[in-house]
């Protein structure tokens, strides 16, 4: 069940705001009995819960008096601070990632040849896009005929958005297919082809008939070949 503690509040922050809800206007101390928080906190308490500008007073009183602001302003306003809060968390994450980027970057690259190879339809292309997002330079792309085993239309609108992040960061592509795999993508990539890409000259697609396997080649460097099997 949802609760105010959810949104930021502790235990007591939450007691108080919702005693002061069925008391209406009160004191600190007849809102401590009301709400259960030590008289030794209340004050604390309420001194919170009025930076979250939950409550209202009226210090012209004697003793002050506290009351709490409509349920649907006090959500709101707790809502705006926590995406205030997640958007400073995403800044905070963002800048350290680019920090951390350039740091490993900078390392020097180790001169060893490795492989590794994924099994299954999800963990094949999980790999496949990783290393379309890993290259610097260039793309080269061989394709044959459709993978029975995939849908080519969600696969295909998947590949294309990592090789736009490609192009983004200066990495050139280049595209040779047959045409029944042409056919087989969804009208959506058909249309960004059509529209974004096709004048890019970092960018180009060939198609024919004569293509009877597939590979892909990353910054002359790195091969993905895709290996077809069946069950015995």
């Amino acid at each position: 069940m949802a609760s105010l503690r959810d949104l930021g509040l502790s235990e007591y922050e939450a007691r108080a705001y919702r005693a002061l809800l069925n008391t209406g206007p009160t004191t600190a101390k007849e809102l401590s009995r009301a709400s259960d928080v030590p008289m030794g906190r209340i004050y604390d308490v309420l001194n919170s819960i009025e930076q979250y500008n939950l409550v209202r007073t009226q210090t012209a009183s004697r003793p002050k008096k506290y009351v709490a602001v409509e349920p649907s302003t006090a959500l709101d306003r707790l809502l705006d601070d926590k995406k205030r809060e997640l958007a400073e968390k995403a800044d905070q994450y963002e800048s350290i990632v680019d920090d951390l980027s350039d740091e490993l970057d900078a390392a020097d690259p180790v001169e060893e040849q490795f492989w590794t190879a994924a099994v299954g339809p999800e963990e094949t292309i999980d790999l496949f896009l990783e290393r379309l997002a890993a290259a610097d330079q260039s793309i080269i792309m061989v394709a044959a005929d459709p993978v029975p085993q995939r849908d080519m239309r969600t696969v295909g609108d998947d590949v294309l958005a990592t090789l736009e992040d490609a192009l983004d960061r200066g990495v050139s592509v280049d595209v040779l297919m047959t045409r029944r795999l042409v056919n087989s993508l969804s009208e959506n990539v058909g249309e960004r082809y059509r529209t974004t890409l096709q004048a890019r000259d970092d960018f180009d697609v060939r198609t024919s008939e004569e293509v009877t396997g597939s590979f892909n080649l990353l910054d002359d460097s790195e091969v993905c070949i895709p290996v077809s099997y069946t069950h015995l």
